[in-house]
């Protein structure tokens, strides 16, 4: 009945992340990338709206309705409306009546704790799985970038999501040294808020800071200066102002949090085994996830370094694509240590 129920049933992969959920189902790709936002009913707790739509209502809904972002730095921090939110974008890939409950592979941090795991866990069978695998995002993160994690090689992957910030170095399919940190692209806008703030007397939202830091934002210095007309609230007065910012404040907002980021990339390569550290100086490293788009940080961090530093292709999705292929990824692993284990046997 196993092997019946995983021919017909679907593998669903998901991002579960701080700014933006993420679904791989397997056969057609990646079939939901929304921001991870539910609006809810004051009182009944009732979904009004979720993904694109509930975003638009962040900050601007009336008394009676309320706009959450369900997890926060990476994990589950209102676990009832996650599982609505989950079930919400299950139901719109899914046919409405499932033959065989899919079976589904989340990725997470390696810095949540036991119960953190089981509240996305228990998210999951509450939405309707019928297997539910958690597993480390830089791990789903390296098969989604389709790197060679089952090779006797060292293979260093970041991922910078929303919230978090994982750095490991994968060899024979397992993880040999890994550290996370709870800072990703929300303490990028955050820290663009506070300098405008200090700086300017000018208070903008998150949705303002994150339009800055996409369309002018950058880690490295660039010949080129760009310049953004934003709005807000002045923090003396109270009303409405505008002001141009350019994009060398923006670098020198996101100094601090960038950073951080740099000094946990060199703390891993230092507690990497030299072998295994050779290869990846060969190799590089493999950067993805939302926060490493920001322009000028892969070059940045191989300045940093002295390493190579490559962008995952599709670098955003890596998580959600890895994490749907990890049973096929599973049965490759176990064919390649079957195959090593018979030619040692046939000495």
């Amino acid at each position: 009945m196993g092997k019946f129920a995983d021919a017909f049933s679907s593998d669903i992969g998901i991002d579960l992340g701080t700014c933006n959920t993420l679904i791989y189902v397997r056969g057609k790709g990646i079939v939901i990338c929304e921001p991870s936002v539910v609006a809810v009913e004051r009182g009944t707790k009732k979904v009004m709206a979720v993904g694109s739509e509930a975003k638009r209502m962040l900050w601007k809904t009336p008394g009676d309705i309320i706009a959450i972002r369900p997890l926060r730095d990476g994990v589950i921090a209102d676990l009832e409306t996650t599982e609505k939110m989950i079930r919400y974008f299950i139901s719109k890939v899914l046919p409405k009546r499932w033959f065989v409950k899919p079976r589904m592979v989340i990725g997470v941090p390696t810095c949540i704790t036991e119960v953190e795991r089981r509240a996305v866990e228990e998210s999951a069978y509450k939405a309707g799985a019928r297997e539910v695998k958690v597993i480390e995002e830089s791990l789903a993160a390296a098969i989604g970038a389709e790197m060679p994690i089952f090779e006797p090689a060292g293979h260093m992957v970041c991922d910078i999501g929303g919230g978090t910030t994982e750095i490991s170095v994968i060899s024979l399919g397992g993880m040999v040294v890994t550290n996370a940190i709870r800072l990703g692209g929300d303490e990028f806008d955050e820290a663009i808020i506070k300098h405008v703030r200090n700086v300017h007397n000018l208070i903008i939202g998150e949705q303002t800071s994150e339009n800055l830091k996409m369309t002018i934002g950058n880690a490295y210095p660039d010949k080129k200066i760009e310049k953004m007309e934003i709005k807000g609230t002045d923090a003396i007065t109270g009303l409405p102002r505008r002001l141009e910012i350019d994009s060398v404040e923006v670098r020198e907002a996101l100094q601090e949090p960038i950073n951080a980021v740099i000094e946990e990339i060199k703390k891993t390569l230092g507690q990497t085994p030299p072998e295994l550290a050779a290869d990846i100086v060969e190799r590089g490293i493999v950067m993805t996830g939302g926060g490493s788009l920001l322009k000028g940080l892969p070059r940045l961090i191989s300045k940093e370094t002295g390493v190579p530093v490559i962008l995952a292709e599709d670098a955003l999705l890596c998580v959600a694509k890895g994490a749907g292929m990890y049973f096929e990824y599973s049965k490759q692993g176990g064919n390649y240590s079957r195959t090593i284990y018979n030619n040692l046997n046939s000495l």
